[in-house]
């Protein structure tokens, strides 16, 4: 079951692309889970990630928020054929996630809130 969604963008600078955003959304990040990472919350369920890194081509990637990661993996394997999609999850990450892509190259994923309370 989906209830939630993130879309991720790459910046080089956090500090610098930060405060762009900062600009076009016309207010500062509601959370910050780590260095290099902000986000804010859109509208109910939605949120725009800013992370610091390797830049990609387009956005992405989009995640989906869903109540069981592992079954929701199996579930792409056995009807989609989907085979490039590990989970992952850090200590300081209230939640863990996985990216996978299409056919056609876009990147999408799932994440699951680590503390159930969350969602």
């Amino acid at each position: 079951m989906i209830f939630e969604m993130t879309t991720q963008v790459r910046v080089s600078n956090i500090e610098e692309e930060r405060k762009w955003y900062e600009i076009l959304l016309n207010k500062r990040p509601d959370f910050i889970p780590q260095d290099g990472f902000v986000e804010w919350k859109l509208i109910p369920g939605c949120w725009l990630q800013v992370a610091e890194g390797n830049l990609t081509e387009g956005n992405g990637p989009l995640r989906l928020g869903v109540t069981n990661i592992e079954a929701e993996r199996e579930s792409l394997i056995k009807e989609l054929n989907i085979d490039n999609f590990e989970i992952y999850s850090r200590p300081e990450v209230s939640a863990k996630w996985g990216t996978f892509t299409d056919p056609w190259g876009n990147r999408l994923g799932f994440f699951e809130y680590m503390d159930k309370n969350e969602e």
